[in-house]
């Protein structure tokens, strides 16, 4: 195991609980119940579903661009990635670092997600059956040879079931990036985040990308709703970040508050977003991930087609339009 992985095994079992849920175990107050790690969080309404074989596979030394760099992903075709190195950051949770070819860009934009898939079986044909998960990468778009995937292990999870047993030398194939928020520097003078569990994945790589750059000056509140304070995704990196980045303000709130807790206590409400949120403004946008519970209370969901849909719930009580709300 790399240094950097038994570092943050051994640093932070917590801030990494709690990611990519693939059973419901939990529930988000009284009115829904929903899992807040749901895959919604990070798919923004892709779900849980089989694919059948497809000829549109490739190895990543395949790939070739006519000008510039490589690029390691592709949006049209599953390229195999290799597992590099793993870690076991709780009893739950582990940690997965594939590689790619150093020279070459990863093709991750700010803010995008990639699609992960394994074989389960073949059909009553003997076409061979996929399931298809997406992941939002934790690491920088902008790492050289390597990116890492935080994923939640279930017994009765299959893509999670699937990448435990990988061991390194093993692959993956991966598609990608599936493009969500077309994130610029400066775009709005403050931007609002409202995520729960691991719908926290896409807000990161924004908050990073604004905080990696000297020149955007942009304002970052973050509202973050989880069940208890141990399944607080990357707690201990969020609080490091805050720490030293006056532009980046971290409300947290619980469901299951222990006795030392200091954060919020309960469900999001509307007096949490009210006072942790940007007022509604020209300058304003609201970023919201979360299972689908959330979503309802908050901003209302994507409608049918995946489209944004209209603004509803808190959201929309507090005077906050469609134009002001981008919803993951």
């Amino acid at each position: 195991m790399t240094t950097f992985f038994r570092k943050l095994a051994k640093s932070a079992p917590v801030a990494f609980n709690n990611v990519f849920n693939e059973t419901p175990k939990s529930t988000y107050g009284k009115k829904f119940r929903v899992p807040i790690g749901g895959i919604a969080a990070v798919s923004g309404g892709l779900s849980y579903y089989f694919y059948f074989s497809s000829p549109t596979v490739a190895h990543l030394d395949e790939i070739q661009e006519e000008s510039g760099p490589k690029i390691a992903l592709n949006p049209d075709k599953w390229i195999k990635f290799e597992l590099q190195d793993t870690a076991r950051v709780s009893h739950n949770s582990q940690l997965f670092r594939f590689s790619f070819d150093p020279s070459t860009k990863l093709g991750l934009d700010v803010a995008s997600c990639l699609l992960t898939r394994a074989p389960v079986g073949q059909d009553d044909k003997g076409k061979t059956k996929y399931v298809i998960r997406p992941y939002t990468p934790i690491s920088d778009p902008d790492s050289k040879g390597y990116f890492d995937l935080l994923v939640k292990i279930y017994p009765e999870g299959k893509m999670s079931q699937h990448l435990a047993n990988l061991r390194p030398g093993d692959v993956i194939e991966v598609k990608g990036p599936i493009e969500k928020l077309r994130y610029t520097p400066n775009m709005k003078k403050h931007i609002g985040m409202i995520a729960g569990g691991s719908g926290i994945t896409p807000m990161l790589q924004v908050i990073e990308a604004i905080l990696k750059n000297p020149d955007d000056k942009t304002q970052i509140s973050l509202l973050y709703a989880n069940i208890s304070p141990d399944d607080i995704l990357l707690k201990q990196k969020l609080d490091i970040l805050s720490a030293s980045n006056p532009n980046l303000k971290i409300y947290y709130t619980v469901e299951n508050p222990t006795n030392n807790w200091k954060g919020g206590k309960g469900y999001l409400t509307q007096n949490m977003v009210e006072k942790g949120m940007p007022s509604p403004s020209e300058d304003t946008l609201i970023l919201v991930c979360g299972p689908p519970g959330m979503m309802n209370h908050i901003s209302g969901d994507k409608a049918k087609d995946y489209s944004q849909g209209k603004v509803s719930g808190i959201l929309k009580e507090l005077g906050y339009t469609e134009e002001m709300v981008y919803k993951f």
